[in-house]
C-alpha cells in the first residue's frame, strides 16, 4: 500500500504563486511516476504536470512556462511551484504516484487540495 500526501493550496489572487508539496510513503519502492491532476467544478481531472524519477517531465499546454515541477526522490516528494497563477486554475489539486506500467487511474491518489485565484 502507498500513502499520498499532499499540503499546500490555499486562495491566491490572479498573478500569484503557490507551492504545492506531495509525499508518498509506504510500499513506495516502485513508485517511479509522480505527477498532479487538477479537477474543476463539472468538468474531467486532468494532468497539470508529472514527473519521472529519472526527471523526464511532462506539462499540460495551459501551464508551461507558469508551472514547474520537481522532485526529492530520497524523500519521495515532489513539488509543484504554481506562479503566475489565474482564475482558470482554480480547481481541487490531486497527487498521484504509479510505477511507470501502472495506468493513472489505478494509481495511489491524495485526498485532494483546493486551490481558489481569485480575480
Amino acid at each position: 500500500q502507498v500513502q499520498v500526501v499532499e499540503s499546500g493550496g490555499g486562495l491566491v489572487q490572479a498573478g500569484g504563486s503557490l507551492r504545492l508539496s506531495c509525499t508518498a510513503s509506504g510500499s513506495s519502492f516502485n513508485i517511479n511516476v509522480m505527477g498532479w491532476y487538477r479537477q474543476a467544478p463539472e468538468k474531467q481531472r486532468e494532468l497539470v504536470a508529472d514527473i519521472t524519477r529519472g526527471g523526464s517531465t511532462n506539462y499540460a499546454d495551459s501551464v508551461k512556462g507558469r508551472f514547474t515541477i520537481s522532485r526529492d526522490n530520497a524523500k519521495n516528494t515532489v513539488y509543484l511551484e504554481m506562479n503566475s497563477l489565474k482564475p482558470e486554475d482554480t480547481a481541487v489539486y490531486y497527487c498521484n504516484a504509479r510505477s511507470p506500467l501502472t495506468p493513472v487511474h489505478m494509481g495511489s491518489w491524495g485526498q485532494g487540495t483546493q486551490i481558489t485565484v481569485s480575480s
